[in-house]
């Protein structure tokens, strides 16, 4: 019969087209033999309504990383106790609450009732199952052990997810402090200062200079309200798009990397990320070619998607991976020299996993310090401007008093 696949080559190209054999197994083998990472494989007739699903979900929220590595720990723990894989997804389904979850986990049971391995049916929604989530379970399912493949799966999304709320976590309450300080800036100029205005202007005296700036601000706040406001809202949502856009994630990363202190932070993070997929990758047995175009559709800086294409250059040369990674200075050095040793040692992957391991713990304790000595900062800058406005509106009245002193 003619199945239709969707597959990476050795340069990471993606490859789509319709294959014959027995079954969806004999045609992995084949497309494996040809030097393919195989992705998918499904019926033709299939393959455009799959395509269509996935579309579909493409437009919708992106689920949290914490739900699915509780999903991958709970089927991971239901298929090592020997429950049929059908029977796990139909109970994990009915304990959600999340009803767009449970919308995606309804998909999944719906393929694999139809047939399809595990891997297959997790292609239809790659919003929510990542290209690494999808290979690791491929993998287990070709080895034989997936459970244990689901437990790697669920202990990496946890790792990532634990790592994000780590420096949202620290950054909250700066923002916080941010956010009220630009309350108090605003109710101090749009409502304290207009009350001032009426005292101000029976002074037979002229305003200083910081005086006057304040009131021709709260002046024109309060006269174009209706204006300023959704303005200022409006920047708020713009900026906060342009943030999570690519074109904005591009020039943020770009010019982080050249800040000194910055810079090395966002070095550790990048370098800690790479060698924890890469490590779960090779541990895993998923070639090298494949392990480096998986971790490369991971990332989300082009400079360093850009450094995982000259590794995998690098490896199709027969040259060593750490020779690209050690080249344009992105990785951090010790990292690169731990890697190289590895490679020598045959030790390549456990060797990463200790890298990363290494690092996650350095970052974590660099972003709490941060935080520490932020916040303080902020509460300094805060307090300046705070100050400055409370100085600018009595400043009037101890000019009158010691003009009356003076008479």
């Amino acid at each position: 019969m003619n199945l239709g696949y969707t597959a990476y080559d050795k340069s990471g190209a993606l490859r789509e087209g319709v294959i014959e054999a027995s079954s969806k197994e004999e045609a992995t083998e084949i497309l494996r033999k040809k030097g393919l990472f195989v992705s998918s494989v499904e019926s033709s007739g299939s393959k455009a309504g799959n395509k269509k699903s996935s579309k579909t979900y493409s437009r919708k929220k992106k689920v949290p990383a914490k739900i699915v590595a509780g999903f991958a720990r709970e089927l991971a723990v239901l298929v090592s106790t020997g429950t049929p894989l059908i029977d796990a997804m139909s109970s994990i389904e009915r304990q959600t609450t999340n009803e767009a979850w449970a919308q995606v986990l309804g998909r999944v049971r719906s393929r694999l009732e139809e047939g399809d391995a595990l891997s297959v049916a997790l292609e239809g929604d790659r919003q929510a199952f990542d290209a690494v989530f999808r290979s690791l379970v491929a993998a287990g399912e070709s080895s034989g052990h997936l459970d244990a493949m689901l437990m790697r799966v669920a202990v990496l999304t946890r790792k990532q997810a634990q790592i994000r709320s780590n420096v949202l976590g620290a950054l909250m309450y700066p923002i916080l402090l941010m956010g009220v300080g630009i309350f108090v800036v605003g109710l101090l100029i749009g409502v304290v200062l207009p009350r001032f205005s009426g005292m101000f202007e029976t002074l037979d005296t002229a305003l200083p200079p910081s005086t006057a700036v304040l009131m021709a601000i709260s002046e024109f706040v309060r006269s174009y309200w209706w204006g300023v406001i959704p303005v200022f809202i409006a920047t708020i949502f713009g900026i906060v798009w342009w943030v999570k856009s690519p074109a904005g994630q591009l020039m943020i990363g770009s010019v982080a990397l050249r800040i000194p202190q910055l810079g090395d932070i966002l070095r550790s993070f990048m370098t800690a990320r790479i060698t924890r997929l890469m490590g779960v990758l090779l541990e895993a047995r998923v070639p090298m070619l494949d392990a480096i175009n998986l971790t490369r559709e991971s990332l989300g800086h082009e400079r360093y998607q850009n450094l995982m294409t000259q590794a995998e250059q690098a490896v199709t040369r027969g040259e060593p991976i750490s020779t690209a990674f050690g080249s344009d200075g992105l990785m951090v050095p010790s990292a690169c020299e731990a890697i190289r040793n590895g490679e020598q040692s045959g030790r390549l992957a456990e060797v990463m996993m200790h890298v990363s391991d290494y690092l996650d713990e350095d970052n974590e304790t660099v972003i709490k310090s941060l935080s520490s000595l932020i916040e303080p900062v902020i509460m300094i800058v805060l307090g300046i401007l705070v100050g400055f406005v409370a100085i600018s509106m009595f400043l009037p009245l101890f000019d009158l008093t010691a003009t009356a002193g003076v008479q």
